[in-house]
């Protein structure tokens, strides 16, 4: 360890101690003060308007309707009432944001305006970073699971570097739990649907003394699947997961507020990828003896199959554990002084019928084991937001490991390693909005980041090969921009910011000298325009917001298709060139009557491809679609990047009128959701494209005067439109005729529910 990070490792942890041996009887308004630094268990306080929604996008708690970013809010109660119980989910409620999974939760990738992380190398940091409650996740798979106990979940677009780093040059996603409460209170929840998921949870918070307080959170959900498996009469593509979160808060008379958190889950996945369009000709690697009739007897590959026929069981087994400390104090001067330490640790098999098939004679399987471990340490300077020269200064660091066990096999597209990656991060940053004139704001910032990577690459495949290497990247980011508030409540913005996500190495299959010795992939930047429109109107009842963006990606990171010398493919990182995204994104909330709510949002993103000459060709590509050349390649030039689509919108109502008489509200709310053409694949498969689609949710219900207990009926998808979530080409594996899969989204098919949820 050299000494600038022993200086600031040793800052980092010191902070913390200081402040607690030097606390002093505080103000009356630390706890507020407190809040503007992030501590949870201030804001669940309140202390906001009537009609303002708080968030800390800026690591700082301000009205969402003042903040000068491109950033949608989503409450726990909005995402109960449109069904988002999972991360995937997330994909239907925000337009500017795509989620696609995969056969392996690791393997999964997030996208914000058109941008995200299409990559299987484990050290491959996403472009779109998660966070929960002010804890970076260092993998996305580690989010990929139950959404319980929700306050808001924060989708913010575009590069967000400067203040979080290298992994949001695309976006963040900040998700913030429920914070203890003074009062003892219960919530419990439960669901049952007609195709048989069952799941519910319970938060049991309250006062431990006048200054603590806790909140201890548990969920549980069974969902067997909605795919047939042949083979056993099983059902597969299902999951089943407990969590459990707790908090402990500590508001001490001496201006110190301490968060202890924990977190555990445990859960499971299983896998099943349908045929959806397979060739008559089609024969299991090419053999006459295997055609399709005997490897996948009963299936009738047709776009709405859910059948599939597996001889080994493709199941996906996780768990993981997380702890964080957070200290705040507030200064004499009013500064807030804020640490937050955390640890977490996932671990997860992975086992998938690689030959999709109930062959015996090509039985093909792939098993693994991932595990990723992150220690962090984040400190944070602010000044009150009621100053007009605000500041938020930091310092952050951070430990990752991450290890992967593969194996594919014994038959065809072999493969047998074991990896690890090693990185440490250290940065500086900070953030300035100084109010210059009345209503008018400049802002400032900047981000010094270094990052060291370690790896290693054991080929087990061929003969125990091992190649060790390491790298180091230094990057700055800014950040600049102004405000100009019109009125209280109508404002416009524009901003200019870069983003960074560092080198990497592609620690996948195929791995070789090579490889090693062409050293890490180059970073990835990004530079992006950004201006808004901000404005509530009718004392607050109706709510627009425009953005218009432009942001460039240069050396921009993505995975491409290598043949092997079998006739296989394989997957690999490159640097795709320079991609290009820009359009309009627009939110209309309105509340017509005091029981009858409207909202909708749309986002047109013009995503392309502006430079890639060297792309791999898609499986089956012939010289008259542009695949040329030796080795053969194509140009993309021009074409959509994976997972973009042109339209993207939302429309929802909720209705619930008072009856004079009855002591409950009916309720009826709907939401609907649009999706233009996407191409799940970066190199424009035609195999893989998904066509427009529209996605319609209803339910009826009631709840009490004071929203205590809430019963509804549903249904999602209520007109049985079916699209994919994911698309796979295996052409390659049918003597290179049409074959087909798809991975089934939950709401694939209608199917309909009773959900309901109690307060106390």
């Amino acid at each position: 360890m050299d000494t600038a990070r022993v200086a600031l490792v040793a800052a980092s942890l010191a902070m913390p101690v200081a402040v607690l041996a030097q606390a002093q009887p505080a103000e009356p308004q630390a706890v507020a003060q407190t809040a503007e630094a992030g501590s949870a268990a201030a804001i669940d306080e309140g202390g906001a308007a009537q009609g303002e929604i708080i968030v800390t996008a800026n690591k700082r708690a301000e009205n969402v309707q003042r903040v000068p970013l491109a950033v949608q809010v989503l409450s726990g109660n909005q995402l109960a009432a449109q069904s988002v119980r999972a991360f995937d989910d997330l994909t239907r409620v925000a337009p500017s944001l795509v989620v696609r999974p995969a056969e392996q939760p690791q393997n999964s990738s997030v996208s914000i305006r058109g941008v995200g992380t299409y990559a299987f190398g484990i050290g491959v940091e996403p472009s779109v970073a998660v966070v929960v409650d002010d804890v970076p996740i260092s993998i996305q798979a580690r989010a990929f699971s139950d959404l319980s106990d929700i306050e808001r979940i924060e989708v913010l677009r575009g590069p967000q570097s400067t203040l979080y780093g290298k992994s949001a040059s695309a976006g963040l996603i900040n998700i913030v739990t429920r914070a203890p409460t003074k009062e003892l209170t219960l919530d419990a929840h439960a669901i049952a649907t007609s195709d048989s998921e069952f799941g519910g949870g319970a938060s049991v918070s309250g006062p431990i003394s006048p200054d603590a307080g806790y909140r201890v959170t548990g969920s549980y959900t069974d969902f067997a699947g909605n795919v047939r498996n042949l083979a056993n009469g099983t059902d597969v593509n299902g999951r089943t997961v407990f969590t459990l979160r707790g908090k402990l808060v500590w508001n001490s008379p001496s201006g110190v507020d301490v968060t202890l958190s924990g977190n555990y889950e445990d859960g499971s996945t299983t896998v099943g990828r349908p045929f959806i369009a397979l060739a008559p000709g089609a024969l299991l690697r090419g053999n006459p003896a295997q055609p399709v009739s005997v490897v996948l007897p009963g299936v009738t590959a047709t776009p709405s199959n859910t059948n599939v026929d597996l001889n080994f069981l493709p199941v996906n087994k996780y768990y993981g554990a997380g702890e964080a400390l957070k200290i705040g104090y507030t200064l004499p001067g009013g500064q807030s002084l804020l640490s937050i330490t955390s640890n977490d640790y996932y671990k997860l098999r992975d086992n998938l019928d690689q030959d999709d098939t109930s062959s015996t004679v090509y039985d093909n399987r792939q098993v693994g084991q991932f595990v990723a471990k992150q220690v962090t340490q984040e400190v944070r300077l602010l000044a009150p937001n009621s100053a007009k020269f605000r500041y938020t200064l930091g310092l952050f660091y951070a430990d990752n490991d991450l290890a992967r066990n593969f194996f594919r096999g014994p038959l065809f597209s072999l493969a047998n390693w074991r990896a690890t990656s090693k990185s440490e991060q250290l940065a500086a940053f900070g953030q300035v909005d100084w109010d210059i004139l009345p209503g008018t704001t400049i802002t400032g910032g900047g981000r010094f980041q270094r990052e060291t990577i370690h790896y290693s690459f054991i080929d087990i495949q061929n003969g125990n090969a091992t190649f060790l290497g390491s790298a180091r990247d230094d990057s700055w980011t800014y950040k600049a921009g102004v405000k100009q508030q019109l009125t209280s409540d109508v404002s416009v913005y524009g901003s200019y910011t870069t983003g960074h996500k560092g080198e990497t190495f592609d620690l996948s299959t195929g791995f070789n000298a090579n490889r090693a010795a062409a050293g890490p992939i180059r970073p990835e930047t990004s530079d992006s325009i950004e201006a808004g429109f901000r404005g509530q109107f009718f004392d607050r009842r109706l709510t627009f917001n425009a953005t218009v963006f432009t942001t460039t990606y240069n050396d921009f990171q993505a995975q491409g298709i290598e043949f092997l010398a079998d006739g296989t493919q394989n997957f690999r990182l490159t640097n795709v060139g320079k991609v290009r995204t820009r359009g309009v994104e627009v939110e209309v909330a309105a509340r017509v009557w005091d029981d009858l709510s409207l909202s909708g949002s749309v986002t047109y993103d013009d995503a392309k491809i502006r430079s890639f000459p060297g792309a791999q060709c898609y499986p089956g590509q012939t010289v008259a679609q542009g695949c040329t050349g030796a080795p053969a390649r194509q140009n993309l030039a021009g074409f959509r990047p994976a997972q973009a689509p042109l339209w993207k919108g939302t429309a929802t109502f909720d209705y619930s009128p008072e009856i004079a008489g009855l002591p409950v509200r009916p309720v009826i709310q709907g939401n609907y959701v649009y999706q233009s053409a996407v191409n799940y694949s970066i190199n424009q498969d035609p195999q893989t494209l998904q066509r427009a689609f529209g996605i319609a949710n209803f339910s009826v219900g009631f709840r009490t005067m004071k929203k205590q207990l809430e019963v509804f009926a549903f249904v999602n998808n209520a007109f049985d439109k079916h699209y994919a979530a994911n698309l796979f080409n295996s052409l390659g594996n049918f003597n290179n005729q049409q074959a087909t899969q798809s991975l089934v989204p939950r709401d694939f098919s209608r199917y309909g529910g009773i959900r309901a949820s109690y307060s106390y």
